[in-house]
Order: C-alpha cells, then structure tokens, then sequence
C-alpha cells in the first residue's frame, strides 16, 4: 500500500509517497480501508517539528480518518467488517481515573493518531476499535472526514471550558480555518451572537454564510475598535484564540467582565506579552483546551447527523498531492478543510 511518510523535519519536500506493507490490526484493533483523511494543523507541526517535542519519526502523519472496516484484529468488538467509520481522534490508556470517568484527553498517556502513532495518511489504518465511530449518513468519506479533531476542539473549548450560553458574544479568531468554521457554527449552535475574524472579504464571506453574525477583516480594520463599536463598548463574553502572539493581548482588552478568553493554539508564536492587572481587575479567565474526550466527538457526530453542524470541505486532492495539501493549509489559502483522498 501506499502511505505517507515522514523520516526527518522540515517543509513540504520530507513529505515521502512510499510503499509499505499493509498493517496488521492488534488486540481490539481494526484495519481500515482509508477513503478520505483530512488534514490539521497538527500535520504542519509534526512535519515541521517543535524544539523540545520528540516525535517518534518515520511517520505517517494524519488523525481525521473516514474509511470502512475491511478486518478486526483479535478481541475487537463494538464494530462490523464492512462499516463505515469516522476516527475518533484521541487515544489513551482506557484504565485510569481519567478515561473512566470520561476525560480520556487529560489521561497522561493521551496520544493522537498521527503524533504518537502512525496515522491516516495511507491506504490502509490500523486503529483501536474504540476510535473506530459510524459514521453519519449524510455525509460522504471527505465531508465526514473533516469532522473530528477541528469540531471536537471546538466543542471542547466552547462548551466543556468556556460555557458558553445564549446571548454570549463570541470572537471568534481565524474563522475561515478548521476550527474557526467549526467554533462559529458551535457558538451559534448554543444561541450565541459571533463576531469573527477573517484575513479578506472573501473568506469573510463565507464566514458568514456559516452563521456569524458581524465579520471583522482584520488586515482591513482593528478588530478591538470593531469589538468595542459592535458590543457598546461592552466586550465579548468569549474569545476563542487559535493565533497565539499576534492577538491574545489584544483579545484579552476586549473582554467583558468576567469574560474568558480559551485557546488551543498558537499559530502565530507562543510569546505573549500581557498585562495582568486586566486580568485580575475584571475577573478575567484564560483557559487552555487540548482536543476533547472521545464521548464529545460522539455528541459532535450525533449534531452533524441531525444537520444542525456541518463540515466544511475547501479542496480535495490525491494522496500523491499531499505536499501541495500542506502547502495550501501553510499559506492559509483554504476556508474549512484540505482533505487527501487514496
């Protein structure tokens, strides 16, 4: 089979097309015919590797998978040969208090397909049986793949961190990408009014198509003068921040009282310079959100199924293409999701 891999850091050119034999499922494990694996940002880190995270290199990057079951390694159970599945990302011991009690992300053993083990960049997906979730009806293999890791860490961060409620404003940062298009559809979801941020008019567009209700292009205008215009000056109750450097500081100016600023990222640098007297003063919160338990991507799934989220594919292209599917997500070129097909 073919398969992508990646035997040392750096751009789109160690991104290797090889050929490797077929994986073998393990105890609880299924095989899994790879129909569509949709890419993250995830996929740029592991590529590009980060100063103190060893990751256990070759690779096959990848953890948005929708395939179908073509084998179940010894003791799976829960799923048939021949379904259609979407992955569930995350991957833990399944013994600790943690994964008893339902938060399988803080279990101190919780990897990620395509960070800790080999992914869904290939023909062929060895995966545990409890990743393995039906996938919805209505969506096709590059629509359900799209689904996963970006509206599980939406969800986790607006609902399970944030609380978000109705009347909430939200600002929602970077609202053309994965997780954007997933938090803004969430936030409206749960009967919030959104402000997002997008890098022109066109995405901006689309972003409002999605249900924003006020988009800011932020290479056009300051976002803290829109905020402040659009709330009375007011604030937002909820920031969600996927940039890191180039807006948290300014995030946190224009957050209403007792509001709460949630990130999972830092795509723009992880220094932040912040004067905490604001934070302090109005009673502020800054919370971190990594992925989401794998009963939350079960409650994403059930929304999508009834329609009420939905994913959103910018581009499709073969697996052989996966170097200029890296480079599209790099430039910020896509709204919503790149996603590889075999």
């Amino acid at each position: 089979m073919r398969a992508v891999v990646i035997r040392k850091h750096g751009g789109p050119e160690v991104l290797a097309i090889e050929e490797r034999p077929q994986p073998v499922p393990g105890p609880g494990e299924v095989l899994v015919r790879m129909e569509a694996a949709a890419l993250n940002h995830l996929d740029l880190w592991v590529r590009r590797g980060i100063p103190g995270v060893k990751y256990p290199l070759p690779m096959v990057p990848g953890c948005d998978l929708a395939g179908e079951v073509v084998a179940l390694g010894p003791g799976a159970t829960g799923v048939k040969v021949g379904e259609k599945i979407v992955t569930a990302p995350g991957l833990s011991c399944g013994r600790c208090a943690h994964c008893h009690g339902g938060r399988d992300h803080l279990c101190r053993h919780y990897g990620i397909l395509g960070e800790t083990r080999d992914g869904s960049c290939q023909e062929f997906v060895a995966i545990p049986a409890a990743n393995a979730l039906p996938r919805p009806a209505n969506l096709d293999a590059p629509q359900a793949a799209s689904v996963p890791l970006v509206f599980l860490t939406a969800w986790h961060m607006l609902v399970a961190r944030a609380g978000v409620r109705p009347g909430d404003d939200v600002l929602v940062h970077a609202a053309a990408g994965g997780v954007g298009v997933a938090a803004v559809q969430v936030a409206k979801l749960h009967g919030a009014r959104v402000i997002a941020t997008a890098g022109s008019d066109p995405k901006g567009a689309k972003v409002r198509a999605l249900g924003a209700d006020e988009v800011v292009n932020y290479r056009a205008a300051d976002f803290v003068t829109e905020v402040r215009r659009l709330t009375a000056k007011k604030g937002v109750e909820i920031v969600v921040d996927t940039v890191g450097a180039d807006t948290v500081a300014k995030s946190v100016s224009v957050l209403a009282a007792g509001g709460r600023l949630v990130t999972c990222g830092v795509t723009s640098g992880a220094d932040v310079a912040l004067d905490f007297r604001r934070v302090f003063f109005r009673g502020l919160s800054i919370l971190g959100s990594t992925m989401g338990s794998r009963g939350e991507v079960a409650e994403v799934l059930a929304h999508v199924a009834a329609g009420r989220l939905r994913p959103v594919v910018d581009r499709v292209l073969p697996l052989a293409q996966v170097a200029e599917a890296h480079r599209v997500l790099e430039a910020r070129e896509a709204v919503g999701k790149v996603v590889l097909v075999p």
